[in-house]
């Protein structure tokens, strides 16, 4: 994984132990309104980190809150593209990420230069990124999109558009299926959302028959087909909350079963398993490197920083910000 376009100090999170006794909340709280901070916490992180969040969400709350928010300091429970994208529209904001090497498989399944040419090939096309990409991928970007607006950006576009989607290409490719565009996808996938295996959530269905499934369309097709709704992370919690069912099988990353659990209670919530049942593949391990305890360093010692430069940040922008307008235009 390349960390090499944040500035490095020594590691990559400050491992300095928490000294005895002191309260990790009760410490971050105190600091957070000390220093004009806010947290910005994603749904993927553990329960503890959700909860001393100020914002939580996914990717497209998170990044309307980065854009809009007056704290002077951010601190992004998240992973890095995230924080980048946080730098990106709030350049003159100090960011903060608790450990530099909380990457993305996503982002990194899309090399810059070998995006430079595919790009370069098909210059006829409309480029539309998903945020889960490198600020670089977003400088050779047009549009940005999340899993909750992509279909509508797409929709967006005069029908006759020919669009390049990046990078995941089961998102790509459900969004091609249910929109029946134009577009060239890029091979690029989540490690999360490619194990869930259809034969034991078949299995697991059988064993629980009210239950319903949901899935996020970063899940390969034969998950997505057998699902009865599949949405971004927003519309899976959105879901889980206004339909009647009382029970479901999650095919998304366990993190946000946390807030599942918090929004209806009475409802029972089941991790779709994976193909290989000891990896463990239903938890990102980029986004569980964030801990409470490095949350509690990066606030008290102001790093580590996430840092770009101002062509970068420039060009990177403007996909970010044609994102928002749709957004916005749309209700979104």
């Amino acid at each position: 994984m390349d960390v090499n376009r944040f500035k490095k100090r020594e590691k990559s999170f400050v491992d300095e132990p928490v000294p005895q006794g002191v309260d990790m909340v009760a410490e971050i709280n105190r600091m957070k309104q000390e220093k004009k901070a806010v947290i910005l916490g994603h749904y993927y992180q553990t329960s503890d980190i959700q909860d001393i969040s100020d914002y939580l969400g996914d990717s497209l709350k998170l990044s309307q809150v980065a854009a809009e928010t007056d704290a002077e300091i951010i601190v992004f429970a998240g992973v890095h593209f995230m924080a980048e994208t946080a730098k990106i529209l709030s350049p003159g904001k100090m960011v903060i990420i608790p450990d530099l090497e909380a990457g993305c498989s996503l982002a990194d399944s899309c090399p810059p230069d070998e995006f430079r040419k595919f790009r370069e090939a098909h210059p006829d096309h409309t480029v539309i990124s998903y945020v889960n990409t490198t600020a670089e991928i977003k400088t050779m970007t047009d549009i940005c999109c999340t899993s909750t607006n992509a279909l509508d950006i797409v929709n967006y576009l005069p029908e006759d558009e020919k669009i390049i989607f990046a990078p995941d290409k089961n998102l790509g490719n459900y969004i091609q299926r249910v929109s029946g565009r134009d577009m060239l996808i890029w091979q690029g996938a989540c490690h999360v959302h490619e194990e869930f295996s259809v034969e034991k959530i078949a299995g697991l269905k059988k064993q629980h028959p009210q239950a319903k499934i949901i899935a996020h369309p970063e899940c390969e097709k034969p998950v997505l087909l057998m699902a009865d709704h599949v949405g971004s992370t927003s519309s899976l919690l959105k879901f889980t909350k206004e339909d009647d069912a009382q029970q479901y099988i999650v095919a998304t990353e366990s993190g946000i079963l946390h807030k599942m659990k918090k929004e209806s209670p009475e409802k029972d919530f089941i991790v779709a398993p994976p193909k290989d049942s000891t990896c463990g593949c239903s938890d990102c391990n980029f986004m569980k490197l964030i801990t409470m305890k490095k949350i509690y360093n990066s606030l008290k010692y102001e790093r580590p920083v996430v840092e770009l430069d101002d062509d970068t940040i420039e060009k990177a922008r403007k996909p970010i910000v044609r994102m928002l307008e749709i957004s916005k235009e749309l209700g979104l």
